[in-house]
């Protein structure tokens, strides 16, 4: 079974902004997907996520800064993050549910997780 893949990370200064890829492979077309993080010394926590007919939610906490959207026949989901600052350095995962996307973005209700992708973040 093909796994979902993230890609786009790398380093930025604080300020600056990234854009994040999840390749979803075509099983995981009609499902729930999802950003989530993971800071050092921290739980992994829910960012946004994208259902099937293109609806979002996102975690208070971001909802100002980071937004996810979905390319040509949802085979990627992006995640654009804007204003980044230092606490925002983690590891960053796409997830996958064939439920939808649950109102409170926790780790539990996701089935399916990507190796994730390293974003890291300068003062």
């Amino acid at each position: 079974q093909a796994p979902l893949v993230e890609s786009g990370g790398g380093s930025v200064q604080s300020g600056g902004s990234l854009r994040l890829s999840c390749a979803v492979p075509d099983y995981y077309v009609s499902y729930c997907v999802a950003w989530f993080r993971k800071r050092p010394g921290m739980e992994r926590e829910g960012l946004a996520a994208q259902d099937q007919d293109g609806s979002r939610n996102y975690a208070a906490s971001v909802k100002d800064r980071f937004t996810i959207s979905q390319g040509d026949a949802r085979a990627t989901i992006y995640l654009d993050m804007n204003n980044l600052k230092p606490d925002d350095t983690a590891m960053y995962y796409c997830a996958a549910t064939p439920f939808l996307c649950p109102e409170l973005l926790v780790v539990t209700a996701f089935n399916y997780w990507g190796q994730g992708t390293q974003v890291t973040v300068s003062a």
